[in-house]
């Protein structure tokens, strides 16, 4: 799939570390480094912006390794950017950690997942079918 992409940043553009890869790295496009205090959140810009076609969607996940190692994540993971957006994309960090985070430009701060979808019609009813499963929610299928 191509997808039309303005990158105003001075950074490469994001792509696939691996040949199976789902995730391609956003850097921060800052114009200085930004310290996020515990349990403080930003929006921080990527410098990108992108043409996705009807039907697909673009999702802004959180680094596996910046999360474990520095409390460091996407607040509304995923975060959808949809095919009609054209503006920037901004990534909401947030600091889970107890130490002060320094973003620094260029810094690898999120993945972005292109993901098809569909679009849903609901059909209003009176009953649902019966599953083994039911009304079971939260933690109802147990930890094991």
């Amino acid at each position: 799939m191509k997808i039309k992409i303005i990158n105003k940043s001075n950074h490469e553009l994001p792509h696939y570390e691996t040949i199976a890869s789902a995730g391609m790295d956003l850097r921060a496009n800052i114009s200085e480094s930004r310290v996020l205090k515990p349990l403080e959140r930003s929006i921080v810009g990527t410098g990108l912006f992108i043409e996705l076609p009807v039907g697909i969607e673009a999702q802004v996940r959180p680094r596996s390794g910046l999360a474990a190692k520095k409390g460091i994540t996407v607040l509304n993971a995923p975060g959808t950017i949809d095919a009609d957006y054209r503006g920037e994309i901004g990534v909401i960090l947030v600091n889970l950690s107890n130490e002060d985070f320094t973003i620094q430009n260029g810094e690898r701060i999120a993945q972005l997942v292109i993901a098809k979808h569909e679009r849903a019609e609901w059909v209003e009813s009176q009953e649902l079918s019966e599953t083994s499963r039911g009304e079971g929610g939260f933690g109802s299928t147990g930890v094991k």
